[in-house]
């Protein structure tokens, strides 16, 4: 079964939490802070395996959630980070998040790797807190939490050519007479309901993968039937072998067929109709097929057509050493750069980046403080110690936190809700 399509669940693993301990040495009456860092968080990693066709495996599990990292221990001794939770996909994988369609990767080669999920780091132990005025903190923070997101996979066929056109005309005929592929073969539409690979050798020992897209309909532009499902395995191709049916056979005309397939095509995309295109004449064995033929070059001088025929093998080799030839001449695309593996080639640029801000809604009595960075500090502080109480009213004071909530009304005893945090705001 062919399965192009899947929404997962994703999750970093937590930082391991930081810890507040002290020496206890003998012959050392006031040691200082010795609390260990928290381990980081396991990432969440996608990793491209050649071996794999399809997304069916996300059918049966969709959660995918790395480990967290070790807490941090006295004595300086840090927490043990995670190792990252690595998931294989196949080639031609395309991951968007689900929330905002924001494009993450596209996973085209081999052991190509995409971090999906990010890990926690871990949380500063209290020796990071020592400071004159404060030689022995009873403060260290909670690992940060791991990203999490529902995230969108689209698996696109990787072939260097693509057969189109309409069901029935012969393309996955022609796919089991130049490859070793074995695909379903019937005289009745939408035979292929997935594509099939095959792997076409020349003369010369070259070769080439060639696809067999399901058939389109007319309307599949535009999303009918299961036009977008077909079209989005067009996209990956160099070279597009327009499969018609000279024979006219089923009351096809090849004239009409042509130009529909075409429409099809660049409305999906008008980048398709600028890939490079071979235009077959199938079922030339067929006695009418001759006449048909004529009469279409003479509809479409412009194109060069050549006539084969897939059930006698009529015209086929000529036709793969002329694709090969084309292929050849054709460069590859270049990779797709995802947008967080880094190019070595490039050099690092330092940007310097306001204080996020923050925003303040009110709800009754409620004052809602938002932001990601504020939300992220309340979930990495311990309330149940002192010192972290107090760092954290000194990070909402220079922040300016403290005077924009008085300037939105807040007084003494009005609640402040950060994230799940609620307390009151005291003078």
């Amino acid at each position: 079964m062919f399965y192009d399509h899947a929404r997962i669940y994703v999750k970093g693993g937590d930082g391991g939490n930081g810890m507040v301990a002290y020496r206890r040495e003998k012959y050392v009456p006031l040691g200082g802070p010795a609390g260990g860092d928290g381990g980081h968080g396991g990432n969440v990693v996608f990793i491209v395996d050649e071996g794999l066709r399809t997304l069916v495996d996300f059918r049966y599990q969709r959660h995918f959630k790395a480990h967290a990292g070790e807490n941090g221990r006295s004595k300086n001794q840090h927490g043990k980070g995670a190792k990252d939770l690595v998931v294989k996909v196949p080639p031609g994988t395309v991951v968007r998040d689900d929330d905002t369609g924001e494009f993450l990767g596209d996973l085209t080669r081999n052991q190509q790797i995409l971090v999906v999920a990010e890990g926690g780091r871990g949380g500063r132990g209290n020796t990071h807190f020592a400071s004159a005025k404060n030689k022995a903190p009873d403060l260290a923070e909670k690992g940060e939490p791991g990203v999490e997101r529902w995230i969108n996979l689209e698996l696109k066929v990787l072939a260097d050519v693509g057969l189109i056109g309409f069901p029935s005309v012969g393309k996955s005929t022609l796919l089991s007479v130049v490859s070793s592929a074995r695909p379903k073969i019937g005289a009745y539409h939408f035979t292929t309901l997935q594509p099939e690979l095959g792997v076409v050798e020349v003369d010369d020992g070259e070769s080439f993968v060639l696809a067999d897209i399901p058939g389109l309909i007319e309307g599949a532009g535009s999303g009918q039937g299961l036009g977008h499902e077909f079209l989005r395995h067009v996209e990956r191709t160099r070279i597009l072998l327009h499969v018609l049916d000279m024979s006219a056979s089923e009351g096809r005309d090849p004239i009409q067929d042509y130009r529909i397939i075409r429409r099809e095509l660049g409305e999906f995309s008008p980048k398709l109709l600028e890939r490079a295109e071979i235009v077959v004449a199938n079922k030339m064995d067929v006695p009418e097929a001759e006449q048909h033929l004529r009469e279409f070059e003479a509809e479409f001088p412009e194109l060069e057509v050549y006539p084969i025929s897939g059930a006698t093998r009529q015209g086929v080799q000529t036709l793969m050493r002329v694709t090969l030839k084309k292929l050849n001449e054709i460069p590859a695309e270049p990779d797709v750069v995802e947008n967080n593996e880094v190019n070595p080639s490039e050099h690092k640029v330092y940007r310097f980046e306001a204080e996020k801000p923050f925003a303040i809604t009110r709800d009754g009595n409620t004052f809602i403080v938002t932001g990601d960075d504020l939300e992220k500090l309340v979930l990495m502080t311990n309330f149940e110690q002192y010192d972290a109480v107090k760092r954290f009213q000194m990070i909402l004071k220079n922040r300016g936190i403290d005077d924009a909530l008085r300037k939105r009304g807040a007084a003494e005893g009005s609640v402040i809700r950060i994230a799940d945090m609620e307390f009151d705001f005291v003078e």
